[in-house]
């Protein structure tokens, strides 16, 4: 089958990431899967020409207004997957909430990453009860053998082969929703305390105003460095030679970074959301924060407390391989297609 993907794809983006995963899942069954970035059709009528001169069958979008929108009144049938912001942001919106109980109602499944936001899209739109499936995002083991500090960063002042020296690693792209700059006041405080505390932000500068800001303000406070964006290997190198993971984020729908973290076995302290709330259970797989303030005491404890972070790694690595499974995934999505196959139910 011949399958139109529609999501934004801007570089490095959980979206992104997500929706190129799940196109691997389908075109492993022998589906042709157009990935196309939904920014690119300003309407259902243009991505209606694509379907048409393309041969399109079916189609699939990621995050149910942005992508899921261009996909009403089209004659193939579609799903949808929630991305996070549709279902904890744009369900606040009178008109955007209006659009995508449209477009539910048009689909032939949706997925959720979570139980909660499958509630949340019940309580929202209850027509859509029998319809929306979980599936948890799929984590690939990551090797632990050959990961080492990046050779960039060998000569900082923040390698981690110095004695008494924490860096806790925040991976997120620069714009507003991810609220990198949270914490850096309590880490410009922390580290005047105790100079071996760093808080290092990594990602790509997707929003050139927001990225301006945190960069000034990154600039004149201590203990916080920002990091360009790089490749994944090197990636997956700072995470597992950090001390802990941070995610400040004002919204999620699953972060990839957390559960890598927690494969890599890494102790993730996480905003107290309700996205990082389905997948870190404090005091278990990982630490969860309301404030600043109870960050620097629950970050503070774990640098005390050797065996606090032993099980938050062993609990969070078990959580992942139990719940996070790449081979579950790809089942789901290859069974799921399924449906889009002959006439509607």
């Amino acid at each position: 089958m011949r399958l139109l993907f529609l999501a934004v794809l801007r570089r490095h983006t959980g979206n992104a990431v997500t929706a190129r995963r799940v196109r691997d899942h389908l075109e492993a069954a022998g589906h042709v899967c157009v990935l196309k970035d939904a920014l690119d059709f300003d309407s259902p009528s243009e991505v209606a020409d694509l379907v048409q001169v393309d041969g399109v069958e079916a189609a699939l979008a990621l995050h149910l207004y942005r992508s899921g929108r261009l996909l009403q009144g089209l004659p193939i049938p579609f799903g949808v997957i929630f991305g996070g912001t549709d279902l904890n942001e744009d369900v606040n919106q009178e008109e955007k909430c209006r659009v995508m109980g449209r477009v539910l109602q048009e689909a032939r499944f949706a997925v959720a990453f979570t139980e909660a936001m499958r509630e949340t899209a019940h309580r929202q739109w209850p027509h859509s009860r029998g319809k929306v499936c979980v599936q948890s995002q799929g984590i690939a083991t990551v090797p632990n053998t050959a990961l080492s500090w990046p050779g960039f960063l060998q000569q900082s002042d923040i390698s981690p082969s110095a004695d008494g020296l924490y860096v806790f690693l925040l991976v997120c792209g620069l714009r507003p929703v991810k609220d990198p700059l949270y914490l850096v006041d309590a880490f410009a405080e922390w580290h005047q305390e105790e100079p071996g505390v760093y808080l290092v932000i990594v990602g790509p500068e997707v929003d050139p105003a927001f990225t301006r800001e945190v960069k000034a303000t990154v600039q004149r406070s201590p203990g916080v460095r920002l990091l360009p964006e790089m490749p994944q290997e090197d990636l997956h190198a700072v995470i597992r030679n950090c001390f802990a993971l941070v995610n400040s984020s004002v919204s999620e729908g699953m972060s990839a970074a957390i559960l890598e973290a927690m494969e890599l076995e890494v102790p993730v302290l996480a905003r107290h959301i309700p996205g990082n709330a389905a997948v870190v259970q404090h005091g278990v797989t990982g630490l969860l924060f309301a404030n600043p303030q109870e960050f620097l005491q629950l970050a503070r404890r774990l640098v005390r407390d050797p065996a606090l972070e032993k099980e938050l790694v062993v609990h969070g690595k078990e959580y992942v391989r139990k719940c996070h499974s790449w081979q579950a995934e790809r089942d789901t999505y290859q069974r799921l297609v399924q449906r889009l196959q002959g006439p509607a139910p």
